[in-house]
């Protein structure tokens, strides 16, 4: 039976813990049946792969349900959510730190709540929008043998020794708000006053290249093309081990741009429990430490251990108080704005 035909549409069915704040509400549901389908909307790839091993299998064997997935770009997973408000065909989607905000003012997903046991050992800043299940920041990351000196701050990119090496990061995406959030608060700015950052994004011009992706960043450096971008951390840091060992992965005292993979319980779904559950056992300490072994991303919970081979690679609870982070609900409802005024005035 289709995913679409599963559901009863028309039936509203809101979630107990819509909008209610973190430690209040813990919801009064029917417990899951076997046989009951838990659907879950996540990127592929490695992060698809952890959680069927290290998720998926202990859920299954404590309800007798069985786990589906939508896998796909966070763009089409969201507008796929909007669209069915209330009616959901997901139970649970992953979406990142500021699209999670928006998504629980607009009711289409679920604030956290205490029903899920161990997010009383999330950070403070991975109980916005959902539940953050992994910390990935951007930063500056650039050829090591190219800088005459470390990079300590995003002025350093207005260097001479930088000019015309430098790939942008396109908008939208997560690096290239970024990008602009950082050079913002590096020179006064800040999300409520944007036009700094793309001032100072403009005077970097001109660019190297404009890149979309970590990959296509990499590929740019491989090729002589650029020496310098802002990039996710542990996107870098894998980079760093296989293709590319010459880089430098930056820590300016502005800060690390706080980004975050947030796990949601859309609002209206009929497996409530089976979603709390699912994403318990992704904040539980197997499937951390297969996150920050497999993909460099940093937990969102205290009580994980650090590995002590990887250390320098994962974020520790002291870099986690400093990450700069913003009004992610204000950047999303500007998103669509800050795209066009990229394309308009920065990429055209």
């Amino acid at each position: 039976m289709s995913i679409m035909k599963r559901r009863t549409f028309g039936k509203l069915v809101l979630g107990a813990g819509v909008a209610a704040p973190f430690h209040f509400v813990r919801s009064a549901v029917a417990q899951p049946q076997p046989g009951d389908e838990l659907i879950v909307g996540i990127w592929g790839g490695a992060q698809e792969r952890i959680v069927r091993e290290f998720v998926e299998p202990a859920l299954v064997d404590k309800y007798g349900c069985k786990v589906s997935y939508v896998l796909g770009g966070t763009g089409e997973r969201r507008a796929r959510a909007y669209a069915e408000r209330g009616r959901p065909s997901f139970d649970v989607i992953y979406l990142n730190i500021y699209e999670s905000r928006q998504a629980v003012t607009d009711g289409v997903t679920q604030a956290p709540t205490d029903a899920v046991a161990n997010a009383e050992y999330l950070y403070p800043l991975a109980k916005q929008g959902g539940y953050g299940v992994a910390f990935n920041p951007c930063t500056i990351v650039y050829k090591t043998d190219k800088a005459s000196s470390p990079i300590t701050s995003y002025a350093d990119l207005f260097k001479d020794e930088w000019k015309g090496r430098f790939a942008s990061p396109t908008v939208p995406g997560m690096q290239g708000i970024a990008a602009l959030l950082m050079l913002a608060k590096t020179y006064g700015g800040d999300e409520f006053n944007i036009d700094v950052g793309f001032q100072k994004l403009q005077e970097l011009k001109p660019f190297a290249a404009i890149q979309n992706s970590a990959e296509a960043a990499w590929q740019m450096f491989e090729q002589d093309i650029a020496d310098i971008t802002i990039e996710f951390g542990s996107l870098a840091n894998m980079a760093k081990d296989s293709v590319l060992p010459g880089i430098t992965i930056a820590d300016p005292v502005e800060g690390i741009c706080a980004a975050m993979n947030v796990a949601c319980i859309t609002t209206g779904t009929q497996n409530q429990v089976l979603a709390e559950e699912w994403i318990n056992l992704h904040l539980s300490e197997p499937c951390m430490q297969a996150y920050m072994r497999q993909t460099y991303y940093s937990p969102t919970v205290s009580n994980v251990a650090i590995p002590a081979d990887i250390a320098d690679k994962i974020l520790t609870p002291d870099q986690v108080s400093r990450l700069a982070s913003f009004d992610w609900e204000h950047i999303a409802s500007a998103q669509a704005e800050w795209s066009s005024r990229f394309t308009r005035e920065i990429a055209g």
